[in-house]
């Protein structure tokens, strides 16, 4: 694309930072679209605007119409991510979550391969993006039949026991439920959370390869693949995340994933063989793959399904904000230093995200109890 446009090589990041800007403002404004459109219809029109953004990128002339195009697939992209994890956390099971999740894994993972095989191929760049565009055509023409069931399915809450949303945070009384969702208590800390969990996947995978070449001098196709299994360790944790959901509660889950890449960032650091680092890699993928749907699948629960919709929408906006601007801070510093404070960094990451969330849990238990004396005194 560089080549045939005339583009220097740092327009890629101007237009990942234009797609992530269109991301942010829709994610922000989802709550208030979402709640006037409904769910099917958001998602259907989003979709046909990254479609479009895609076809577009096929038949830019120039890099002009490539940032044109960065708009609306950044804004559609917001939108649907926001409401289909509002929409899951409400009406299906943490399973059904993580298994979404995953399934975003294996779609990140294809797309890459259809742009090489066009590219080694027929060294065409625009058919990769033509053909990512008809899947996506694709999948609009199925969300348009299938409107009529967003709609059936609107009423059906199995997603959240009646027990869960007493026991939890949504037990609001009536003043507190009509406050503005950034009042409630807990939210700043699960965006905090939410920040450097971004943060830290993100910063795994863009520099984790540097970190090896110079840092484990590996060479650079055995550090590709490392941290490719990184991305699969989030993948695969993801589907078996799904399983262990039926037994296991999405807070213990959270609580363990963190531990879990904390250790595996441990690893990067200390003074050990180099087959260790890949252990550690792959300990953070899976450590950090139950977080991200888990959180989510919770978000209801924790804050009440009034503001559920505008809260996810908070989530989803500050997750872009970590993934977007925390690696290149890292960058930036080790450009000044060295790339050998990567593992120091990703586990300050992971630290404060694990920090957040138990301070997160510590208030939500204060909360459940006071909801048990409350209900208590009344029996009385």
């Amino acid at each position: 694309m560089r080549s045939e446009l005339g583009a220097p090589l740092e327009t890629a990041g101007l237009l990942f930072m234009t797609t992530a800007g269109g991301t942010i403002i829709s994610s922000f404004a989802s709550g208030s679209v979402l709640k006037r459109f409904g769910t099917g219809l958001v998602t259907f029109v989003s979709c046909l605007m990254t479609a479009g953004a895609l076809l577009g990128f096929h038949f830019s002339p120039s890099i002009i119409w490539l940032f044109i195009c960065a708009i609306p697939l950044g804004l559609g992209a917001g939108a649907v991510d926001s409401g289909l994890n509002n929409y899951v956390a409400t009406h299906y099971k943490a399973h059904h979550m993580s298994w979404l999740h995953c399934f975003w894994g294996v779609g990140a993972t294809l797309g890459p391969v259809i742009m090489a095989q066009f590219i080694s191929g027929q060294n065409s760049w625009r058919s990769g993006y033509l053909a990512i565009a008809g899947l996506q055509f694709l999948l609009v023409v199925i969300l348009f039949f299938t409107l009529p069931l967003w709609n059936k399915l609107g009423g059906n809450n199995n997603g959240i026991s009646t027990e869960e949303l007493e026991g939890s945070n949504s037990g609001l009384d009536e003043v507190e439920a009509n406050i503005k969702p950034m009042q409630i208590r807990g939210v700043k800390l699960a965006l905090l959370s939410f920040l450097f969990y971004c943060g830290a996947e993100a910063a795994v995978g863009l520099w984790g390869s540097s970190f090896l070449v110079n840092v484990k001098e590996l060479s650079v196709d055995v550090a590709a693949k490392w941290v490719s299994l990184y991305y699969a360790g989030i993948t695969i944790g993801r589907l078996i995340t799904g399983f262990i959901t039926l037994k296991v509660s999405n807070r213990t889950l959270i609580r363990m994933g963190q531990i879990i890449a904390l250790a595996g960032a441990a690893l990067l650091f200390l003074p050990l063989p180099s087959t260790f680092s890949l252990v550690g890699f792959i300990m953070v993928g899976l450590g950090l793959a139950p977080i991200f749907p888990g959180v989510l699948q919770e978000t209801p629960i924790r804050f009440g399904k009034k503001h559920s919709q505008t809260i996810m929408g908070y989530q989803m906006a500050v997750a872009y904000t970590g993934s977007t601007f925390l690696p290149p801070l890292l960058g930036f510093i080790a450009g000044h230093s060295t790339i050998g404070i990567f593992p120091f960094v990703i586990a300050g990451f992971i630290a404060m995200m694990f920090w957040g969330s138990e301070k997160l849990n510590d208030l939500l238990n204060r909360d459940d109890l006071k909801v048990v004396k409350n209900k208590n005194s009344t029996v009385i």
